[in-house]
């Protein structure tokens, strides 16, 4: 019998192509546009889905911030750790932002400048310390925490260099706000009457690395990367503006409390708090980190 024929009843026969049903030119286009607006309707749908998924990531990451923080503290007298966000040692030093996870240098021998020396032992991955809804993380950000007080960029000289990540550490830290200054917690209880705040994503503006723009870890609308450098995570960025008002941006954001919650804030819900450089005067930056928009509720 030949190839492609059938034999019924000792007759044979071959099917003809032209009886295999198929799609006209036409048909196909109608479901190629159908696909299409499918994609388009099913589209902004599967990135709300991703968003939420990247903010629950964040909620956790800071909640685990917050458990190992206030483990720390409670086999320290219930207080928390010392800030790292400084430069300078013994009576000669000045605060810097507080995305700061490793300083350029002890303040005092008593201190350490890693935060991976204070808090190794109740976090072991760093991942927990960065935001999954950042652009990326810093190249050697699990190598710089395990590395501690030794941490040096093997990319640089033998001078020691500081880590900067996605996320704004808050304990025993101090910035100015417009009415007074920012008291980070400094116990597990508040008993000194400073802020609750622990942990919150980075919003600000006019970072020396992004000057006259918004910058955060979260993605907003427009934003584009503003990409690492060899002592900086990478984050969001948005279009250089004389005035910027941090309510126009759609953001969601989030911050991590004493107490152990976690709560989501907009940019409307902000104040700001500027990086003071001389600790006698509270004089700010004039230049370099910029503005830093806390919750309001992280308020003192």
């Amino acid at each position: 019998m030949e190839s492609g024929g059938c034999n019924c009843g000792g007759e044979a026969y071959r099917i003809k192509p032209s009886a295999i049903p198929g799609f006209t030119v036409v048909e196909l286009l109608v479901v190629v546009s159908i696909i299409s607006v499918l994609a388009a309707v099913m589209l902004p749908v599967l990135v709300e889905v991703r968003r939420r998924a990247r903010a629950a990531a964040c909620m956790r990451n800071q909640q685990q911030v917050v458990g190992g923080v206030n483990l720390f503290a409670i086999d320290h007298d219930n207080r928390y750790p010392e800030s790292v966000a400084t430069i300078g040692f013994d009576d000669n030093w000045n605060w810097q932002e507080p995305t700061m996870m490793t300083a350029y240098r002890r303040r005092s021998p008593g201190l350490y400048r890693s935060m991976g020396a204070y808090l190794g032992d109740y976090i072991e991955d760093v991942g927990t310390m960065s935001c999954p809804s950042a652009p990326g993380r810093y190249r050697y950000l699990q190598q710089s925490w395990d590395a501690g007080e030794d941490w040096d960029n093997p990319d640089t000289g033998p001078i020691p260099d500081p880590v900067k990540g996605t996320y704004c550490f808050y304990w025993n830290y101090t910035g100015l706000l417009e009415d007074g200054l920012f008291q980070g917690p400094r116990d597990l209880f508040g008993d000194c009457g400073g802020s609750k705040l622990l942990v919150g994503d980075y919003f600000g503006y006019d970072h020396w690395r992004s000057p006259q723009a918004c910058g955060a870890s979260e993605r907003f609308a427009a934003a584009r990367v503003t990409e690492q450098t060899y002592v900086s995570s990478p984050y969001w960025s948005g279009e250089p503006s004389d005035a910027f008002d941090p309510s126009a941006v759609e953001i969601k954001l989030n911050a991590g409390y004493a107490d152990g919650h976690v709560e989501s804030y907009s940019g409307s819900e902000v104040a700001t708090m500027k990086v003071i450089m001389d600790l006698e005067t509270l004089e700010p930056y004039q230049y370099g980190p910029g503005d830093f928009y806390l919750p309001l509720n992280g308020l003192p």
